[in-house]
């Protein structure tokens, strides 16, 4: 199993006051930290225009930046709102990226859920899995075919002749592309289309078995070109994740903060995300979410869920995530402890020996 982090971006108004400038600095030196302390993937949130969120107006110009302060991390977004964007401008922005950082670029795609966002940039909310849908068909023939000639309803572009798209990405035909995946239509179209799978934080095991068993059946569908998507088959599933010495100090430093920070899912402001990606109504306890969500406690009860997880949905990446308001000492103790007690038990000693270089 690979081991990635899940970066929002999301400033903790305590130690980074508004207007949160402060928040990028922390961001980079935990993703460098990350990189040390041997994790596979650091993964980049794109957010808008909310001071109670994420601020990360533009993943690829974050990910050229990380990609001259690291060195073997793995780059991904997790994920590119599609139907905010130009979707060849997505395809060259990519593979540019994947040139600066030789070959560590990760690509994860989305519908997107904050309506406020779409309000924001003047796009179409409603038509959203529409858009994405047609956006992809446009974007593999760029990246297999290099030309196209595209009149679609939400997008067109020709580009034929002596011109191509440019430029080629190290990983060709293209870097490992994900889909996040919360409806059965999202998850029936990741699979069918060779995306490598994103889940989200928020569904309990039932919940994730279900939508792990309906992705794999509709992987099988996936054409030839499709399926030589280096990510195809591959699951990877985000968790709230806190280690501590005790599964009593997990719970202690965490309950406030967690409670209160997945409450907010539910909210107007993400149109019902609680609900339509899980079976959650909008109101959780932390009894509820450790039972069904969290990966809190000890290490050894950390790695007796996470085993069960891998064995009922059949993941090959864990994605961890934490709120900002742990305080950053607490955060980075947790994600130490994690690397140094929880991973190796899930990694072939050989991997570890890398890891540890």
């Amino acid at each position: 199993m690979e081991f990635g982090v899940l970066f929002t971006s999301h400033p903790n108004p305590q130690e980074e006051p508004y207007p949160h400038r402060e928040v990028h600095a922390r961001t980079t030196d935990e993703i460098v930290e990350a990189e040390r302390l041997g994790y596979d993937t650091a993964w980049i949130a794109e957010h808008h225009f909310a001071t109670s969120y994420g601020i990360m107006p533009d993943c690829f110009a974050y990910m050229a930046y990380l990609a001259a302060k690291t060195s073997k991390i793995n780059i991904g977004a997790a994920v590119i709102t599609l139907p905010l964007y130009d979707p060849i401008r997505v395809v060259e922005n990519a593979s540019f990226v994947d040139i600066l950082s030789n070959g560590r670029v990760r690509l994860g795609v989305g519908s997107g859920y904050r309506p406020y966002e779409f309000i924001g940039l003047g796009k179409d909310f409603d038509s959203r899995r529409d858009q994405v849908e047609e956006a992809i068909g446009l974007m593999f023939d760029a990246w297999h075919r290099h030309r196209w000639e595209h009149k679609g309803k939400f997008y067109s572009g020709v580009v034929k002749d002596q011109y191509e798209m440019l430029p080629h990405p190290v990983q060709m035909p293209h870097p490992p592309l994900y889909m996040a995946g919360g409806t059965d239509r999202s998850i029936g179209y990741s699979g069918r289309n060779g995306f490598g799978l994103m889940l989200s934080t928020l569904p309990g095991i039932e919940t994730l078995a279900a939508q792990t068993a309906l992705y794999k059946s509709e992987l099988a569908k996936a054409s030839a070109e499709r399926a030589k998507n280096p990510a195809a088959g591959n699951i990877d599933i985000a968790r709230w994740v806190y280690i501590a010495d005790t599964d009593a100090q997990a719970r202690a430093d965490t309950e406030d903060a967690i409670v209160k920070h997945i409450a907010h899912f539910g909210g107007s402001g993400t149109s019902g995300y609680l609900g339509s990606v899980s079976e959650k109504g909008s109101a959780v306890t932390y009894d509820d979410l450790i039972n069904t969500t969290l990966l809190h406690g000890s290490a050894e009860t950390v790695i007796k869920r996470l085993r069960e997880m891998q064995t009922r949905t059949g993941m090959t990446s864990l994605l961890l995530h934490y709120p900002p308001y742990y305080g950053r000492e607490k955060a980075m103790r947790s994600l130490k402890l994690f690397a140094e007690r929880v991973i190796p038990a899930f990694r072939p000693p050989a991997r570890r020996a890398v890891a540890a270089e």
